[in-house]
């Protein structure tokens, strides 16, 4: 059967015979379906591999990116059957069943389904990573939780009125438990970043923030509400009682294989304590600095500054930009034996092999200020601050950057110039400014187009006066269409978008002399330096992300 489907694609042209090759040696390796490795290693899509599939085997080809599935039909099926035999159903016709099949010329598993369910079977054709993404999105954490949503309800149907508040506050009740648990697997599963649970008047909304955008994941009834508070604040070790006052802590667990640290806020709202959760995965802080997204001379002018042994590099961008990763980013790599680094941060949130690391608390006078004074007496050869806060602060950071350290730290503002006028703003003198830092980088964070359902099209007039460009140009550029692999929105995973101004003689120059952002700013792009949005524009025609999602983060 390889070999078959093998040949079939190549005399289609969607694949060449080397490429067979090299995907046969990974399949003698590693095991697995020739046509699952071939859409792994990029060499042709889902829909080629579904349509050959569907003419080499003579069954109908099915999307399980756009299909409604009745819970009664998931039902005939188990799931622990399901990914055993890596079959998922469809529809039920009469006493036929319609069921998706990576392989549907294998006779055991029909008879399987068959003697399982009682159905005659009609098989459909689809790729194996579809069919396991379609079990993971109906069977999985989110069935889970459907069910103990069925469980929760059917327990207060039964209730008396006068029994209720004592039943929804019932923290160790084991609906409760395993719906807390549940919603928070699927945040992670689904790579949230954060977990809203919101009460309304008669409505309980529970939100995901998923690659920068808010998604409603699910709306238990409202009732549930108290107790789902109460056992993310018995997690945190926050205290339960108190209603009227925020309160921030955090829980450390294990979900699945992922370590992750969860930030518990709370606050009280006219009708009920909001929860929002954010997640920091151990795993995602280690990222190489060349896989932000940072390109051509935007990274070569970061990686310099980088190599020098003293003065200010600084991180720009608002809440949720991704300033952390990349001081991370940068941070494993200038960590060397050879090299002693202390960071302050609050809080830390990724433990680094190598690197002091110390977590600030403002409640018992451990703040930035002091833990950088600190930091001058312990011998640093690169320090990081989590960020600029106040004026106390950037004159020590200042002090240390002069006195012969390396010295990363964040600030919030929208662009790199302005930087420059905040500090001043903040009362640093500007010849203290200019002899101190060496690179200030903006970011932000856009979508990155869905790779599976991407799709070119010629763009309209208004997408190129955004970017001052015009028709005759001939451009093409990319959105997503929607698919399975992507939850039907087009986009999967995030990038970068930069702005890197190096501080050359010139721009020093016109610090000291006191010019404007807005001069400064022109000076830098006359020296190459590509704004935000010049930067979202080549990401555009490379068919990283959307005009929609620059638009989204740039402002003019």
């Amino acid at each position: 059967m390889a070999k078959k489907l093998g040949e079939i694609l190549v005399e289609k042209g969607l694949i060449t015979q080397k490429q067979i090759l090299t995907a046969l040696k990974k399949q003698k390796k590693e095991g697995g379906r020739l046509g699952s490795i071939l859409v792994e290693l990029g060499y042709i899509s889902d829909d080629d591999l579904i349509s050959v599939l569907s003419e080499q085997f003579g069954v109908p080809a099915v999307d399980l990116g756009n299909i409604e599935v009745d819970e009664k039909v998931l039902k005939l099926i188990p799931q622990h059957i399901a990914e055993r035999l890596n079959v998922f159903p469809l529809k039920r016709e009469g006493k036929i069943l319609h069921l998706a099949m990576a392989n549907p010329a294998d006779i055991y598993t029909v008879e399987d389904i068959k003697f399982a369910t009682g159905f005659e079977i009609l098989p459909h054709v689809a790729s194996e990573r579809m069919i396991r993404k379609a079990i993971e999105k109906y069977y999985g954490v989110g069935g889970a939780i459907a069910e103990v949503l069925s469980e929760m309800e059917e327990k207060i149907e039964v209730l008396e009125e006068k029994e209720e508040e004592n039943v929804i506050t019932d923290t160790e009740a084991a609906p409760v438990v395993k719906l807390v648990n549940s919603i928070i697997a699927e945040a992670v599963k689904r790579n949230a970043s954060d977990i809203h649970i919101e009460p309304y008047k008669k409505v309980l909304r529970v939100r995901f923030r998923i690659d920068g955008v808010l998604h409603e994941a699910m709306s238990p009834q409202y009732i549930f509400g108290p107790a789902i508070v109460s056992r993310i604040k018995l997690m945190a070790k926050l205290d339960i009682a108190n209603r009227r006052l925020p309160q921030d802590g955090h829980i450390n667990m294990r979900v699945g294989q992922e370590e992750v640290d969860l930030r518990v806020s709370t606050l009280p709202t006219t009708h009920g304590e909001k929860v929002v959760i954010r997640i920091a995965k151990k795993s995602g802080l280690g990222i190489a600095l060349e896989s932000l997204g940072l390109t051509g001379k935007a990274y070569e002018d970061f990686v310099n500054a980088l190599a020098k042994p003293n003065g200010i590099i600084l991180v720009t961008g608002p809440t949720g930009s991704g300033k952390t990763v990349t001081l991370y980013s940068a941070l494993k790599r200038l960590n060397q034996p050879g090299v002693n680094i202390m960071t302050a941060e609050d809080p830390v949130e990724y433990d680094l092999m190598g690197i002091n690391q110390v977590n600030v608390r403002d409640e018992i006078g451990l703040t930035f200020s002091t833990v950088l004074r600190s930091f001058l007496r312990q011998d640093p050869d690169i320090i990081m601050v989590g960020e600029i806060r106040d004026k106390e602060t950037a004159e020590i950071a200042i002090r240390a950057a002069l006195t012969g350290h390396l010295v990363l730290s964040t600030l919030h503002t929208n662009d790199t110039a302005s930087s420059i006028t905040r500090l001043v703003d903040m009362g640093i003198p500007p010849y203290l400014l200019a002899s101190s830092i060496i690179l200030v980088e903006a970011q932000r964070l856009v979508r990155r187009i869905c790779q599976q359902c991407k799709r070119p099209y010629k763009p309209a007039e208004d997408e190129l006066l955004f970017f001052g460009l015009n028709q005759e140009q001939n451009l093409t550029f990319y959105r997503g269409e929607g698919c399975l692999e992507c939850g039907n929105t087009g986009y999967r995973g995030r990038t970068g978008v930069f702005e890197v101004l190096p501080i050359t003689p010139t721009i020093r120059r016109m610090i000291v002399e006191g010019r404007t952002s807005d001069e400064i700013m022109e000076q830098a792009r006359k020296e190459g330096m590509k704004t935000l949005r010049e930067d979202g524009l080549e990401k555009v025609k490379q068919g990283i992300t959307s005009v929609d999602e620059v638009i989204r983060v740039t402002v003019q």
